[in-house]
């Protein structure tokens, strides 16, 4: 089974950017207890438990990095990173004109609407 749905590319798409994810949150809270933002590290290191508190941050770091990273990878799917087709352009000269379309306003259509449904 594992096997299987690693062949899946969407699947490895996500777990890649998971893992980095996490990695991201692993190294952002080591770098915040090692800066000790607003004595940050002693407050946890003082709790009865704090593995408690160390898990309880890393979960909800893992959770925000990892869907970002997952989300971003899924957005960025369609994008040709190699530098290939960029769009075709429509050259400048080529005559195009605008074609005047004309709107009605919401009280014309309400009052046909209501013309239709009376």
């Amino acid at each position: 089974m594992s096997r299987t749905l690693l062949r899946q590319p969407l699947f490895r798409l996500l777990a890649i950017n998971l893992a980095a994810g996490i990695c991201l949150a692993m190294l952002l809270i080591g770098g915040l207890m090692w800066v000790n933002p607003g004595h940050l590290r002693e407050l946890i290191l003082a709790d009865a438990s704090p593995g408690t508190a160390f898990g309880l941050l890393l979960f909800g770091f893992v959770i925000t990095f990892g869907s970002a990273a997952m989300g971003s990878a899924v957005m960025a799917m369609g994008t040709d990173w190699r530098g290939g087709d960029r769009g075709k352009r429509i050259p400048a000269g080529l005559g195009l004109q605008p074609i005047p379309v004309r709107a009605e306003s919401t009280a014309r259509v309400m009052q046909r609407h209501r013309r239709l449904q009376g």
